[in-house]
């Protein structure tokens, strides 16, 4: 089984739609579709916030892996990928990785790009954030992930939601060290 240069993993935070975008654009505008990790809330969140299912992203031709399935690449770390972004992400799941706890493929997965030392970007999106919240991210930061808060900017005058989740995604993309823009970079 090959496998994509990109690894990403939906957990069951609330902003699923900023998954969806960066899915979108890997797929139908650079033509590299990543292989997908979904924990099972955030199976049931893309129907209730996104009115789809995991069929949207096997029909962009992503491979879908069981979250439950540690016989898959995502947990090896002979697996060829480059880069892992965790979009969104429950505190939960950054408490885990924080702790080396790798109790599901998406956790166990990240264990594998900490100890590879391979780009791990975690995409958080709940609030407020507690102290516990604030040191895990500490944490991973300190281990090189990249922490991008689903907090969009505004410089670029958006005017709707999707300006907003694009905004998001570009940041995302850059962080691939992926050379496509979606938004006028911010100038003075």
């Amino acid at each position: 089984m090959t496998t994509s240069n990109t690894l990403i993993a939906i957990t069951g935070a609330s902003g699923i739609i900023y998954a969806k975008g960066l899915v979108d654009v890997l797929c139908n505008q650079l033509n590299t579709p990543p292989d997908i990790i979904f924990s099972d809330v955030a199976e049931k969140l893309l129907h209730d916030e996104l009115n789809i299912n995991k069929d949207y992203f096997t029909n962009l031709n992503c491979t879908v892996f069981s979250n439950d399935d540690f016989y898959t690449p995502p947990a090896s770390g002979s697996a060829s990928y480059e880069s892992m972004v965790i979009i969104p992400a429950t505190l939960c799941t950054v408490g885990k990785i924080a702790n080396g706890i790798a109790d599901n493929l998406i956790t166990r997965a990240a264990d594998v790009f900490l100890k590879e030392k391979r780009n791990l970007i975690v995409v958080p999106r709940e609030t407020p954030l507690n102290v516990i919240h604030l040191e895990n991210l500490l944490t991973l930061s300190k281990m090189n992930v990249s922490i991008i808060p689903a907090s969009p900017g505004f410089y670029h005058k958006p005017q709707s939601i999707n300006d907003l989740i694009d905004f998001m995604v570009d940041r995302i993309l850059s962080h691939l060290k992926i050379d496509f823009r979606l938004i006028k970079p911010w100038q003075q």
